[in-house]
């Protein structure tokens, strides 16, 4: 579990989300429209041409576990890092978000409002067509989010945790990811989740939770030059 998860994004794009990628040989990136990531089969020697075949103008792309200089062509905006949790404990914790409501696609413009607003990684129109996603309202208003992404084995990725800046300190994110844990767990899945390893409060709240830290890696965010 621990080699699919130090790539996880390669063995999601070229195993079950296969259906939601586009590249060749040894280069994966979701889809457009999908969130703006890439995998490489070998994250240590990226083939970056054959991802160009696959770029269109303005685009950019999130990528891990690459540190080496940029080749002539494409450029690092942005470079950091994020920690990969893994959930650690054995009993899936109670679901305690029972009004959270299943996002549908006429939900998906008020999560990409929300995405766009809160920031909570790479998100597009259509990420949350890569798994159960769960939003909080109040009234008709969408207020906070989590869902899944990845996937790989029995690797669940949750992401898109983010609450409105309105609503935060209620414990909507917490409640969120317990509540996409619990469902997890009881299918005999592995839940697992970045975050990036200066936001010492998520941290916090995951390891509370239960979530041990598997390692960190490098993340940066990538473009044609």
């Amino acid at each position: 579990m621990a080699s699919l998860l130090d790539n996880i994004t390669w063995h999601t794009l070229a195993g079950p989300h296969a259906r939601f990628a586009a590249g060749e040989g040894a280069v994966r990136r979701y889809a457009r429209g999908f969130s703006p990531i890439v995998g490489f089969e070998d994250p240590r020697s990226p083939d970056l041409a054959a991802l160009a075949r696959w770029c269109g103008p303005g685009e950019h792309f999130y990528c891990e576990n690459w540190a080496g200089a940029a080749p002539e062509g494409w450029r690092i905006e942005v470079e950091s890092t994020m920690v990969k949790m893994v959930w650690g404990e054995a009993k899936a914790p109670a679901d305690d978000a029972r009004e959270a409501v299943r996002l549908g696609p006429e939900h998906h413009a008020q999560a990409q409002e929300l995405a766009a607003l809160t920031r909570p990684g790479p998100f597009g129109p259509r990420t949350p067509e890569l798994g159960e996603y769960f939003g909080i309202f109040d009234g008709t208003r969408l207020v906070a989010m989590a869902g899944e992404r990845m996937q790989a084995g029995r690797l669940r990725e949750i992401s898109g945790v983010c609450t409105h800046p309105d609503y935060q300190g209620r414990g909507f994110a917490r409640r969120l990811v317990a509540k996409l844990v619990h469902r997890q767990v009881r299918r005999g899945e592995a839940p697992f989740l970045h975050v990036m390893s200066d936001n010492a409060l998520a941290r916090g709240l995951y390891e509370r939770m239960g979530f041990a830290e598997h390692r960190e890696v490098v993340v940066r965010v990538i473009s044609p030059a």
